[in-house]
């Protein structure tokens, strides 16, 4: 039985995915507040790169970011962020519309969809904002 990795294109697709996704996320004005939380981190183009070696874990392909990192916990990952549930319905609202910009439909993607529902609002949280701090200096 094929992965889920494989039922999406394999690598080639899953990064295909992961860079359109970005790609909105820094272009597209309704994504702002999701663009702003990574300034906290490493940035985009690490989380480009990071996102891909998760999600090739995450859908049975290979586990990068476990071999890199030794981990693939969400909530670590996602801890020293404030996370509201607006935060996460507009990154599965961006993330679905970087599925249908890409072409990609059917059940696996149905599947993970749903999976990434529920890990999303398992992320939503109460850090402490630091919108203001943020939007300070990126505005």
């Amino acid at each position: 039985m094929e992965s889920a990795i494989e039922q999406l294109g394999g690598e080639t697709q899953l990064r295909a995915l992961v860079e359109r996704f970005y790609d909105r996320m820094e272009t597209e004005p309704a994504a702002h507040s999701l663009h702003r939380l990574h300034f906290r981190g490493h940035g985009l183009n690490h989380t480009r790169q990071a996102q891909f070696e998760f999600l090739s874990g995450f859908l049975g392909g290979r586990a990068y970011y476990r071999e890199r990192l030794g981990h693939m916990d969400l909530r670590e990952i996602h801890a020293h962020i404030p996370i509201r549930k607006a935060d996460a319905e507009l990154w599965l609202d961006t993330f679905d519309a970087a599925l249908a910009d890409c072409e990609l439909t059917g059940p696996v993607v149905e599947k993970m969809r749903a999976t990434l529902r529920r890990a999303a609002l398992m992320l939503v949280n109460d850090v402490p904002d630091w919108r203001l701090e943020a939007d300070a200096g990126y505005t």
